[in-house]
């Protein structure tokens, strides 16, 4: 049965993931049916530790708790590692995606993040704390963006 030190301890639990995690984007998407509309959830979720660890994960699901866990799972599988120099990269860098462009430049310690969107949420998942970032492309959809950026993290060389 259950002792005094187990009684909230679930037999189920999932261990703690080292992971950090943030949604990029959740959307209500439709398909149109003979019936009428279906609506479901989309979910972009970036997970990285602060070692230069990141992915991202894009998936849908009936409900939004359903979408974040499937956008979570598909995050990890898509996990990758790059180099990096403290905390910024080793050298400029700039990558395509789509219509999304994206640069990142190396900024000096202590110069703090400069980037918006989709791209700060990227760059500071995968521990990247002094750097600045541009999206140069004709799109200011995040997807697109996130999916850049991870393209240019990608890219660098040691």
């Amino acid at each position: 049965m259950f002792t005094k030190n187990n009684r909230n301890k679930s037999k189920f639990s999932q261990p703690k993931s080292d992971y950090k995690e943030k949604t990029i984007d959740l959307r209500r998407v439709a398909r149109v049916m003979a019936g009428g509309k279906r609506f479901s959830f989309r979910c972009t979720l970036v997970i990285g530790d602060d070692k230069g660890n990141v992915g991202i994960g894009i998936a849908k699901g009936i409900d939004v708790a359903k979408a974040m866990e499937k956008a979570k799972n598909k995050a990890k599988k898509n996990l990758f590692n790059f180099p990096r120099k403290e905390t910024t990269i080793p050298h400029e860098v700039e990558a395509k995606f789509s219509a999304a462009r994206v640069i990142i430049k190396p900024a000096p310690k202590g110069s703090g993040l400069k980037a918006g969107g989709a791209v700060r949420t990227v760059l500071l998942m995968a521990g990247i704390k002094d750097a600045s970032a541009k999206c140069l492309g004709r799109t200011k959809n995040k997807l697109t963006n996130a999916l850049a950026t991870v393209e240019a993290l990608k890219k660098i060389k040691t």
